[in-house]
């Protein structure tokens, strides 16, 4: 049961923070003066992302398996709980700095005016029978032309997604098939031993290599 009550904590921890720190760490530039900023942000702000990860999934199986407590040769209670304290400091250090933030807050209903943007498109193009360039057109008559170009790009982005299940499917199996896997192969590297679990280091490692060559590159 704690099990259960635990991945809801996560889910819901995660569902919270992750389509949040994004914007709010844009919402803190002033554009379009602080533009090149942005996008220096951006790739610092994933580049620390995954430097904690790298460090991380590289540190936590240590602890878990060359640290024993309460009488067992492994010690999980350490391996989470020292992720856990330093949560919580992290959670201490940025309430601090609530003071020198820029907090925007949010105003109207985005997915609402799309849902009746698009949905008024579709009852116009139905009954017209003018033809237009986009059945989006439709929708002039009462929506903001910028509205209905941003559902164009919106609809054309969407296209991307159709695949995703299948790459986030294969991008999983880090944590499951990779680790089960590798616990059954030879983990020896020389004198080294590489844990099954720290078989996830990868995934970090190729991302802290290649930001800083994609931003030498897009430069």
């Amino acid at each position: 049961e704690f099990t259960i009550l635990a991945l809801l904590l996560i889910a819901f921890g995660t569902g919270g923070i992750k389509p949040c720190v994004s914007a709010f760490g844009g919402d803190q530039f002033k554009l379009p003066e602080q533009e090149k900023y942005l996008g220096y942000f951006f790739s610092l702000f994933y580049f620390s992302i995954n430097a904690g990860s790298l460090i991380s999934t590289f540190l936590t199986p240590i602890l878990r398996a060359d640290v024993k407590c309460f009488g067992e040769n492994s010690c999980y209670s350490l391996a989470f709980g020292v992720p856990g304290v330093l949560m919580i400091i992290s959670i201490v250090f940025f309430v601090a700095g609530k003071r020198l933030y820029i907090i925007k807050n949010p105003s109207g209903n985005v997915l609402g005016k799309v849902s009746t943007c698009i949905g008024h498109a579709i009852m116009n193009s139905w009954k017209s029978k003018q033809k237009r360039e986009h059945w989006l057109d439709h929708a002039d008559d009462k929506y903001d032309s910028n509205l209905i170009e941003d559902i164009k790009s919106l609809l054309r982005v969407l296209v991307l997604f159709l695949p995703l299940p299948v790459f986030w499917a294969l991008f999983d199996q880090q944590g499951s098939r990779w680790t089960f896997q590798a616990d059954r192969m030879e983990q020896d590297i020389g004198s080294w031993t590489l844990k099954a679990d720290q078989m996830q280091v990868i995934n970090p490692f190729l991302i802290l290599l290649f930001i800083p060559l994609f931003e030498v590159v897009s430069c």
